[in-house]
């Protein structure tokens, strides 16, 4: 009920209730930083140098002080009365309460009016160290520091990804201007942090967030991988009684239309709420207005959609009201309407103010939505004639395509190989009953950078559309997928690793539900083998072959590197890779996905210092997927 689940977010979502906690201070203008450390031994340790929560007696539980009381009782925290915070971004005392609750141990140490103050929970509550003096706080320091660890028995992992973490908080830094958020990871094994390269030191274990710009630094760090339309980030924000909105917003020469990203009180609004409603319409109604006011729009043509005017834009929307209204404890989309107004209003009010000042980007933004509409008319054509052809085909299916005898879909697969000569070993390795082959050509299209239109015309993409029968983006039905394992076997190679990368983006941004649903995989044939007697073993790449030397030291080896699948002996392909009983999957996880794009579009890039520092920091996932 209150983190959503008992897996990855969920355990994640008792850091984000601490932090949250701590960030309600700097808000309110008493907290200049925030440092949060993954401990050797699994637990999490959060410190802020707030005012402290209060240590005097609570007025409605007589002998209970306060702070005991955010710590073991919902809906008790300074939020509920109205006096303690103008705004919030959690619900203070639910948060940490719950963390109590789900946590084996619990450690809260106070440093306010001049003095430490202790106190300790075992055991999903149960008090262990009422709250006590300790000694005098550190240099007349204020603040709190909360340290937790999990309880193994609730989670299904207790294990936390920096990764996960680094996103949050940079998110935060970025949404707090001036906050200074530090975080550290003292674990032996840790995989580290990713980020911008701010403060890390050798280990990379250590990374700091601090921004001056707030959004509009955060527009240009989401727009760093591509390339922008104009220099200048637009910016406006307006405030009324009941709250106040700052918008971010630049566009880019990309594609993409899923690059609005709301908050409120500092929460990522994920399912977006009224305060998005209320910039999609004012933003559409303003562009349109703006481009029929200087015949960029002509009398007789459509109004641009607001798919056209968002396509390639980055935005930030922040908010912060005194009551929001959201839908669960995790926060995940906003209902307050008198959001939407303020919204509305002032984008209304500064996005006409801003085109009037800026001429040049006014028309560059109206230029790109004008080529957006005209490729959405032909992607509509182009998809218009897929379904033709297929109709026409009668099953419709690839002429390349092998396909299973089965029409089973819960066991038939689909192998995606490069080239004929490999489709060929394929065929012959393959259980013909249940696993079909499709040889697609070299690398297919960058779906990253290519309108729709110009995807939908490209052979390779209208062969995999037909084989796997679902449709396409938003009309995309996974109940009609005629595979439910889409297996990417391609070399062991560099070019290998591309056509996988290549892969992955057109599944996650075109059928996304294949990966939400644990419809890919990636199979992985070997790249080298030996013989030892006579047995032949075969190894996965340099990694492995390193350490199968390592481990069989001192004897003569000789291996054999293997060619492209089109080279390699059919039973061979069969014993290492298509054989049910021998070969290694790796399923695509929806994260893995989003590195894969991430990796499109960064690794493609021209900043070669950029695609260094993210092989780095996102090493243990490149290596996952053997990118």
């Amino acid at each position: 009920m209150y983190i959503g689940s008992t897996g990855p977010s969920g355990l994640h979502h008792l850091v984000y209730e601490v932090v949250d906690n701590a960030v309600d201070e700097a808000m309110a203008g008493y907290c200049t930083r925030i440092d949060v450390t993954l401990l050797p031994d699994g637990g999490c340790e959060v410190i802020d140098d707030g005012r402290g929560i209060p240590v005097g007696r609570h007025p409605q539980y007589g002998e209970s002080t306060a702070a005991e009381v955010v710590l073991t009782m919902l809906h008790a925290g300074g939020k509920f009365g109205g006096a303690g915070y103008k705004v919030s971004g959690g619900l203070h005392g639910v948060g940490v309460s719950v963390v109590n609750a789900l946590s084996r141990r619990i450690e809260v140490e106070i440093d306010r009016d001049g003095q430490r103050h202790a106190m300790s929970y075992i055991d999903g509550g149960q008090p262990d160290q009422r709250l006590t003096v300790v000694g005098p706080a550190p240099d007349g320091r204020t603040g709190t520091t909360v340290r937790f660890w999990p309880d193994a028995s609730i989670f299904e992992d207790t294990t936390f990804t920096a990764r996960t973490l680094t996103e949050r908080l940079q998110m935060m830094a970025y949404l707090n201007r001036g906050l200074r958020i530090v975080f550290t990871d003292l674990r032996p094994t840790s995989e580290g942090a990713p980020g911008d390269g701010q403060g890390t030191d050798a280990r990379g274990h250590v990374i700091e967030y601090h921004n001056e710009g707030g959004i509009i630094d955060f527009v240009r760090h989401l727009n760093a991988s591509r390339e922008p339309l104009f220099a200048e980030v637009g910016w406006f924000s307006a405030e009324e009684s009941d709250g106040e909105v700052e918008i971010a917003f630049q566009w880019n020469t990309g594609f993409q239309t899923d690059g609005l990203h709301s908050f409120a009180n500092g929460i990522n609004t994920i399912e977006g709420g009224m305060h998005e409603e209320g910039f999609r319409k004012a933003l559409t109604m303003g562009v349109n207005r703006y481009a029929r006011e200087k015949g960029l729009l002509k009398e007789k043509e459509e109004n641009l959609l607001g798919e056209d005017i968002r396509e390639g834009l980055v935005a930030i929307i922040s908010v912060k009201l005194q009551e929001p209204q959201f839908e669960g404890q995790t926060k995940g989309k906003l209902g307050n309407v008198s959001m939407r107004s303020l919204v509305e209003r002032a984008t209304n009010d500064r996005l006409a103010q801003w085109l009037e000042e800026h001429p040049s980007e006014g028309r560059k933004l109206v230029t790109k939505a004008l080529a957006a509409a005209r490729a959405r008319m032909a992607a509509r054509e182009a998809r218009n004639a897929i379904r033709r052809k297929s109709a026409l085909s009668g099953a419709g299916m690839p002429d390349k395509l092998k396909d299973c005898n089965s029409r089973n879909p819960e066991e038939c697969e689909l192998f995606i190989v490069e080239g004929d000569s490999a489709g060929g070993s394929a065929v012959r390795a393959r259980d013909p009953r249940t696993q079909a082959v499709l040889p697609i050509r070299g690398k297919i299209l960058n779906v990253e950078r290519a309108r729709p239109d110009k995807m939908l015309k490209n052979a390779e993409i209208q062969t995999l559309i037909t084989a796997i029968g679902a449709g396409l983006g938003e009309e995309f039905d996974i109940l009609k997928a005629r595979y439910h394992k889409i297996i990417i076997l391609a070399d062991a190679d560099v070019d290998g690793s591309h056509i996988r990368t290549l892969l992955l983006t057109f599944f996650f941004r075109q059928m996304r539900p294949l990966v939400e649903q644990g419809f890919i995989y990636i199979a992985q044939p070997p790249l080298y083998s030996t013989e030892v007697g006579k047995s032949k073993i075969y190894l996965k790449d340099d990694i492995a072959k390193n350490v199968y030397e390592a481990e069989n030291h001192g004897r003569k080896l000789e291996f054999q590197r293997l060619k492209g699948l089109g080279e390699m002996d059919w039973e061979e392909l069969r014993d290492t890779t298509m054989d049910r009983g021998m070969r290694t999957l790796v399923q695509v996880s929806l994260e893995q996905a989003i590195i894969a794009d991430e990796i499109t579009s960064i690794l493609m890039g021209d900043d070669v210092d950029e695609r260094k520092a993210f092989i780095v920091t996102n090493a243990r996932e490149v290596r996952n997927l053997d990118f």
